[in-house]
């Protein structure tokens, strides 16, 4: 018969193995699957400052290393596969992936997401050497320079602002001729006087040598061509969460990511999700850790009084 664990955890990025962490040390039977290395997108950072206890930052391979070595040493069990459907019909819930079934009597979804890439040559190659997707996370290593800012949403005009406070100037590169932002930051980025609009325009190419030094542009309606230099260009069109296996299973918001309370709960007793799966999320490393010991403990809680 399939094992029942007391735990089952989806994803191994920071907040699935935090989760993990508290889970085996309250000694509960936890399983952690993940579907292709652990870590998740923080394993292609070289350098993260903004993670508390580091001073001099560390390197994302590094930083997870030693959180799998902390949580294996207490006990969690690491699979590995495609997560395709969770059951919740019945108890205990069902796992599957496209080989194993798994039963678990608490579910911590920690599945992630991927930010939408532009899919321009330039962009894989200069990713974490000046391309990024979080200004919070980055901005500091463009203090004094000149970035781009690529999308026209709340997320790409709201670090627009942000990325003002370090850099000398923010260039915010849109294909639209205005923004899909909230009035107010629209309001606040028209307002600041080192943010500049490219209206109507695509990034074609991210250039560099070694690092990126500056974005290929095409006006969209005149088909004009030129090149803005820039040391950091910064992605914000999309961000898709990793949710297609549970929806219809449990809430989601219009963008797929999973509602869940304070507590990291979802509707269905048991289950919780953690980190940028669920909703309102910060997408900000600590906070995805702090998901994982807050969902850990409360499905601790909960299978205390569901024995």
């Amino acid at each position: 018969m399939t094992q029942t664990h007391d735990v089952v955890i989806i994803g191994g990025g920071v907040a699935g193995l935090s989760a993990g962490l508290y889970t085996v040390r309250a000694k509960l039977d936890t399983l952690l699957i993940e579907r292709t290395v652990m870590g998740g997108q923080i394993i292609n950072s070289e350098a993260i400052e903004n993670y508390p206890g580091f001073p001099h930052g560390v390197n994302g391979v590094e930083l997870v290393a030693a959180i799998e070595e902390q949580a294996s040493k207490f006990g969690l069990q690491y699979g590995f596969g495609e997560v395709t459907a969770l059951d919740v019909s019945k108890r205990p819930f069902v796992i599957r992936t496209e080989e194993e079934e798994h039963r678990a009597r608490s579910v911590i979804i920690a599945a992630g997401g991927d930010h939408v890439k532009l899919g321009v040559p330039g962009e894989q190659e200069y990713e974490a050497k000046g391309v990024s997707y979080c200004a919070t996370c980055d901005g500091n290593f463009f203090t004094g320079q000149e970035v781009v800012v690529v999308g026209g949403g709340d997320s790409a005009v709201e670090e627009a602002v942000y990325l003002t406070r370090m850099c000398t100037k923010v260039t915010v590169v849109h294909r639209r001729d205005q923004l899909r932002a909230a009035k107010i930051l629209q309001e606040r980025a028209f307002a600041n006087p080192k943010v500049e609009f490219v209206w109507n325009t695509v990034v074609e190419e991210i250039q560099g040598n070694g690092s990126v030094s500056g974005v290929a542009l095409r006006n969209l309606k005149t088909e004009e061509k030129r090149r803005l230099p820039a040391t950091g260009v910064f992605v914000y069109v999309g961000f898709n969460p990793n949710s297609r296996p549970f929806q219809g299973v449990v809430p989601m918001d219009a963008g797929g990511h999973i509602k869940v309370d304070l507590m990291m709960h979802t509707e269905i007793p048991g289950v919780f999700a953690v980190g940028d799966i669920r909703w309102k999320s910060t997408k900000q490393l600590a906070n995805a850790a702090g998901d994982g010991v807050t969902a850990a403990l409360a499905a601790y809680e909960y299978l205390e009084q569901n024995r």
